[in-house]
């Protein structure tokens, strides 16, 4: 197969400094807000973006550590293919998130509730629109016993490219 290649559209400016500690996903990130700092050279495909409330982003999980196919998730004590989790330590690591679009300013994306860490590079943007996202979901694996944790749920450093544990 080809070699594939992305090259960053942007960079994530965050509070959250690092990996440990952060929010595992936006809704446990409620509150937190960031700003998008989109290239010039692609302010024109920002257009129209500022009639979205949310929007996905998709970045490269600059920090994950080395690829693995089993992981234990923070949410769950047991292993799981890395597949059925959304663990940082992938094949190709990037990151999707669902924010609150706050405001556009020029080259400036303002957005809250977020889970993403400073200075991950951006890869994409896609308005969210719940008639194309949102799914009648009849299961979701093993994570049903386990969403009771979610608020409190913090990254504790397992899936860092500089240590954390080893699962």
């Amino acid at each position: 197969m080809t070699k594939i290649e992305y090259r960053p559209i942007g960079i994530i400016h965050s509070p959250l400094k690092q990996p440990h500690g952060a929010p595992i996903q936006p809704t446990a990130g409620r509150g937190i807000e960031a700003t998008v700092e989109v290239f010039p050279e692609y302010i024109e495909g920002l257009e129209d973006l500022g009639g979205f409330s949310h929007i996905i982003l998709i970045y490269h999980l600059h920090l994950s550590g080395q690829v693995r196919l089993k992981v234990k998730p923070f949410l769950d004590e047991e292993l799981h293919g890395v597949f059925a989790t959304r663990a940082s330590a992938r094949p190709n690591p990037i990151g999707l998130s669902i924010v609150r679009l706050v405001g556009v300013e020029a080259t400036s994306l303002f957005i809250r509730d977020v889970d993403i860490v400073d200075g991950t590079p951006l890869l994409d943007i896609k308005p969210y629109v719940p008639d194309f996202d949102v799914r009648d979901v009849q299961s979701w694996g093993w994570l049903e016993k386990k969403m009771n944790g979610l608020p409190e749920a913090r990254d504790d450093g397992r899936f860092l490219s500089s240590g954390g544990h080893e699962d």
